[in-house]
């Protein structure tokens, strides 16, 4: 069901990103003051999937699938890009690691994403990260919601 209603939603905003065109929105506000991860909101989805696709999708997919064999090293010893789509370990994470990650790439910790901060701005960040959890399946979005509450109360 929730699937079906991200469709239509995602439908219906496709459609009207077509109608409006060269019009653009002002950003959506940044999480950073709060540290609270941005809902679900299918502006920022739409935002997210147009991010994603013109600066991550190479790596890790047009549907942020990953690489085949992404949990084995390749001939370099660095790790393939992961999935996204909630089939791997993204949703352990909680939504400052998530930020962290896309900003700051992994290559200081002998992975191979680059740095993103400077390129990304701060809201298309948080964008594609939403739009990569609306394709986690309820019970995983779930279970991420709780993981990154007790971010919080624990002060990460």
């Amino acid at each position: 069901m929730r699937t079906l209603k991200k469709f239509l939603i995602m439908s219906v905003l496709l459609s009207g990103l077509v109608f409006l065109g060269g019009c653009h929105d002002a950003p959506a506000p940044s999480a950073k003051a709060t540290n609270a991860p941005p809902a679900l909101d299918p502006v920022r989805i739409v935002r997210g999937a147009e991010v994603f696709r013109q600066n991550c999708a190479s790596c890790h997919g047009e549907r942020a699938q990953g690489v085949f064999n992404w949990q084995k090293p390749g001939a370099d010893g660095k790790y393939p890009p992961p999935p996204l789509d909630g089939s791997a370990h993204a949703w352990h994470h909680p939504f400052a690691q998530l930020k962290q990650t896309i900003q700051e790439g992994t290559l200081r910790l002998g992975g191979s994403m680059p740095a993103w901060k400077g390129k990304l701005s701060e809201a298309d960040t948080e964008a594609v990260i939403v739009w990569f959890q609306s394709l986690w399946p309820e019970q995983i979005y779930a279970a991420w919601l709780d993981i990154d509450r007790r971010a919080h109360a624990d002060g990460k």
